[in-house]
């Protein structure tokens, strides 16, 4: 059976694509973005391809291609889409599968209330979570792990990305117990041997 895991974040720039390269690259996974908004002339998935190393993963076509850069109601307004959850069918492949959302767990995907955390019941088996410490990144942390719970996600685990902060990875770690899948730096060499060498670290 084909694992299915999705990408979520505490919010936006908090590294999800960055991740999710790590994810796929350390699984030889395939990746999947269902919904891309704005930046459609530079793709995530083509940035993921680019820049990991193995010949095993498969890039799977998004399902909305949203010309603004915003929150995925807003931006299908735009264009005049109405996003269903049944809309998603989840590409077939036989490889685990790395599936990125938009932005954090309860960005909007259209007007009558589905959410991002919706859309993960649909299309996937568990959820890996990013967080990047800011001021507040605690509360925003523990708030997503309780919304995953409280929705019957499984989570594999959390990965923090961009500069360390061990009291406040700790106290995440310890209040909710989800396991850490790694710690990902802030890059410091070519992006595609960094994204390589973290893949090589992470716990998965």
């Amino acid at each position: 059976m084909t694992k299915k895991i999705f990408i979520s974040g505490i919010g936006t720039e908090v590294g999800k694509t960055f991740c999710s390269a790590i994810v796929v690259e350390a699984l030889k996974a395939d990746y999947w973005k269902p919904v891309q908004a704005g930046e459609l002339d530079d793709l995530d998935s083509l940035w993921v391809r680019d820049f990991i190393s193995n010949d095993i993963s498969q890039f799977h076509t998004e399902r909305y291609l949203l010309s603004e850069p915003m929150s995925p109601h807003a931006a299908a307004k735009i264009d005049g889409i109405e996003m269903q959850l049944s809309d998603f069918n989840v590409p077939e492949t036989e490889n685990t599968l790395i599936i990125e959302g938009a932005g954090g767990l309860m960005v909007p995907m259209n007007e009558k209330g589905d959410m991002i955390v919706d859309l993960i019941k649909e299309v996937a088996d568990e959820t890996i979570l990013i967080s990047k410490n800011y001021l507040g990144s605690i509360n925003h942390t523990l708030m997503s792990i309780e919304l995953l719970k409280s929705r019957g996600i499984k989570i594999t685990g959390i990965i923090f990305n961009g500069d360390p902060n061990p009291e406040t990875e700790a106290i995440i770690l310890k209040t909710t117990g989800v396991k850490c899948l790694g710690k990902v730096p802030m890059a410091d060499s070519d992006i595609k041997e960094f994204i390589k060498e973290q893949a090589g670290k992470l716990d998965i």
